[in-house]
């Protein structure tokens, strides 16, 4: 019975005093992304990246997690009234969800308005600045708004964090032409 209860005790005193929170904060995603860096096998980042996704994409807290899941099945069924209201209680209610803002900026992107997604993807890489989704998002509008100076820099910095990325190099090579001709 005193080995159970002195069991215990060193457990709960070694326990992490605050809950691991599965978001930008996740301290499994410094050992992530410096696999994703070192890996050359493509199926290895592919899991890599997926593990990443389901970290920043869970907050372990139904409330949130409840916000989020809503807010995703109405974007995916184009219902963008919907998913906004969603994305914008979730944010309201944890701003320092970086993958909040993310989905967030997603949803203007899809309806185009450009200009609150760039705001909400600053929101995201403040919180997270390796947000290679993030990033490739804002190439993508930066393209679409012929900056593509800007894109490039965008994609520049996924490259740091996610070289892996499929199609990635073949987009930076496609602007850094179009940037050599237009010189």
């Amino acid at each position: 019975m005193h080995r159970w209860l002195a069991s215990l005790v060193v457990a709960l005193v070694l326990a992490p005093s605050d809950p691991i929170l599965a978001d930008q904060s996740d301290p499994r995603l410094n050992d992530l992304f410096a696999r994703l860096l070192a890996t050359q096998d493509p199926s290895e980042s592919r899991s890599i990246e997926q593990s990443i996704w389901e970290i920043w994409l869970t907050t372990d807290d139904e409330v949130l997690d409840g916000h989020m899941q809503r807010g995703v099945r109405a974007m995916n069924e184009g219902n963008a009234k919907n998913a906004l209201r969603e994305l914008d209680a979730l944010v309201a209610a944890a701003p320092q969800f970086a993958e909040g803002w993310n989905k967030r900026a997603t949803l203007y992107w899809m309806i185009g308005d450009f200009e609150a997604s760039v705001r909400d993807i600053d929101q995201t890489l403040a919180l997270e600045p390796r947000h290679f989704g993030a990033l490739s998002g804002l190439a993508l509008i930066r393209e679409a708004q012929g900056r593509a100076f800007e894109a490039l820099e965008a994609l520049s910095r996924v490259l740091e964090v996610h070289p892996h990325l499929p199609h990635l190099q073949q987009r930076i090579d496609r602007l850094s032409d179009g940037l050599g001709e237009a010189i």
